[in-house]
């Protein structure tokens, strides 16, 4: 049975930010006493393995430093991404060289955000960029699956969605069950700082 630790590590990975009493609630159940959960946190922060930081709502958050965990570091200072119209360059010039031809929709115009050609194959790529905290790449990682879906309606086209390759995106999708990702087909592109794609089907 995984530690109080791990267990705070694990959650963090996918949801970084939380606070004392949301991370009680999700590990122990709601309204549960924190106190050991704070103490575990304040730990681990003296300890170099979480930031704790208060924020604009004057809340103390935890947030992941510098873990090691099966054998894999993660460092909060490698979770920022590219943006989303970066992404977009990357993998537009990457279309391009292949042969594709392609329409992109930039900044905050409306549509596919990618939508590419080559004879009679096409793509369809929708996009999301890095987000400033966990929170918000979960609604992140959710909204551009609610969005992909929506744009299924050509039965013969291919279907990606493109993030930014961090840690907590690549451990969200792992947790995207084989059956939704098999009946819908879609893959994920993730886009490092180097300009270099990673497609998982």
């Amino acid at each position: 049975m995984s530690t109080l630790k791990e267990q705070i590590i694990e959650l963090l990975k996918i949801n970084d930010g939380l606070t004392d009493r949301e991370i009680t609630d999700r590990i122990k159940g709601k309204g549960e006493p924190q106190q050991s959960i704070n103490i575990t946190c304040r730990n681990m922060e003296a300890k170099g393995l979480v930031k704790r930081i208060k924020g604009h709502d004057g809340l103390i958050r935890n947030y992941i430093g510098d873990v090691k965990i099966e054998n894999k570091e993660f460092n909060s200072s490698n979770l920022e991404g590219i943006s989303e119209d970066e992404i977009k360059e990357v993998i537009n010039n990457y279309l391009i060289s292949k042969g594709w031809i392609t329409d992109v929709a930039w900044g905050r115009s409306q549509g596919i955000d990618i939508d590419a050609f080559k004879g009679k194959e096409r793509w369809i790529i929708e996009v999301k960029g890095s987000g400033s905290h966990g929170a918000m790449r979960v609604n992140y990682f959710l909204s551009i699956l609610g969005e992909m879906l929506q744009r299924m309606n050509d039965p013969n086209a291919k279907y990606s969605i493109a993030l930014p390759d961090i840690q907590q995106y690549r451990n969200l999708w792992d947790r995207l069950p084989r059956l939704a990702k098999v009946r819908t087909g879609i893959s994920v592109l993730f886009v490092n700082n180097n300009k270099e794609i990673d497609e998982i089907e």
